[in-house]
């Protein structure tokens, strides 16, 4: 079972939740830039959650279903077509063998998942499938897709609206009437990103303090995974100080010496020597990372303490969104799975 590649699209990669366990050795996380919406789209189609799909960036990639699949699509507003029909998003898709799936450009959101039922049969590196691109590891062959490739995908095991999709099938592709309704996950249309405050934040100007939060900042046009650069009045230290480098994680927002923010995400560096003004929060690190260059966002602290409970509410919404596959896949019916 697999899928060929027709067009590889600006930039597509296989992603999982990412490969932990090795920074100590200086070995990059990578893992998709939209976690919540590569989780989703696992659940969608029966696997575990941090199975690797496919991540496609602004401009989707053209597959040939060589065998009959169940998919989902999350993550950006992307145009998807089998066979020149319009394929609905974050829900199960049953998509008949020899059918031609057709990603095209993002109309809200930066990047976009596919997920099929198995996942993909791809060698593990450091106990990830993640594709890191500059190490060229992992993933297919450790690099991009390409025209040509073939991606096998792994063996899944039927379920109960895999055979309602296939029953219903009457042309190239059947997907249930219901769905997973994003915003409750994402709102794409949102500019804020909540952050608090970094260890370094005290070390800069009022005056840079206040911009940071009162100002906006645009995404340049040189981000890209490894980090977002950002555009805005410069921020300010009240004067030199030498740093040790120290570790970072994802959604670290240091700032170089011209000023200009720069926030860490999926492929970050394990360590750096930039002071580190602010912190993204768990919950907004996929929402940061549907923003596309040339777009504004702002930032908004809020306490260490209101981010643990964000993140913690934001998992028992996913808690109850396994509860509602479960049941969908027991009874099926037309309306959106609300949480």
């Amino acid at each position: 079972m697999s899928l060929r590649v027709e067009r590889p699209g600006l930039l597509t990669s296989i992603q999982d939740l990412g490969r932990y366990g090795y920074q100590k050795y200086g070995v990059i996380v990578s893992g998709a830039m939209d976690s919540i919406s590569l989780r989703i789209a696992n659940l969608l189609v029966g696997n575990q959650e941090k199975e690797a799909v496919l991540e496609m960036t602004l401009v989707g990639a053209s597959f040939i279903a060589e065998q009959d699949l169940l998919i989902a699509v999350t993550g950006g507003d992307m145009l998807v077509a089998i066979d020149e029909k319009t394929l609905p998003l974050w829900r199960p898709v049953f998509v008949k063998k020899g059918s031609q799936l057709r990603f095209q450009s993002s109309l809200t959101g930066c990047r976009t998942y596919l997920a099929v039922a198995g996942g993909f049969a791809v060698d593990e590196v450091m106990e990830s499938k993640s594709t890191y691109l500059r190490g060229e590891i992992g993933g297919y062959k450790g690099r991009r897709l390409q025209t040509g490739d073939i991606i096998n995908c792994g063996i899944f095991v039927s379920t109960p609206i895999l055979e309602q999709l296939r029953n219903s099938l009457s042309d190239s592709f059947s997907a249930t009437k219901w769905h997973v309704n994003p915003e409750t996950f994402i709102n794409l249309k949102e500019k804020v990103i909540r952050v608090i405050k970094g260890g370094e934040f005290e070390l800069f100007t009022k005056e840079s303090q206040e911009h940071f939060f009162n100002g906006e900042f645009q995404i340049t046009p040189n981000s890209d995974r490894m980090g977002f650069r950002l555009q805005g009045a410069p921020l300010q230290m009240e004067e030199p100080v030498e740093l040790i480098s120290e570790p970072v994680t994802n959604g670290t927002i240091q700032v170089p010496k011209d000023g200009n923010p720069i926030v860490l995400l999926a492929d970050r560096q394990t360590t750096g020597g930039y002071p580190k003004f602010a912190q993204v929060v768990t919950v907004d690190l996929p929402l940061l990372a549907q923003k596309k260059p040339g777009e504004k966002i702002r930032f908004k602290e809020i306490s260490l303490e209101e981010a643990e409970q964000l993140y913690l509410r934001q998992e028992k919404q996913l808690e109850k969104l396994k509860a509602g596959l479960q049941l969908k896949a027991l009874k099926p019916a037309s309306s959106a799975i609300k949480l």
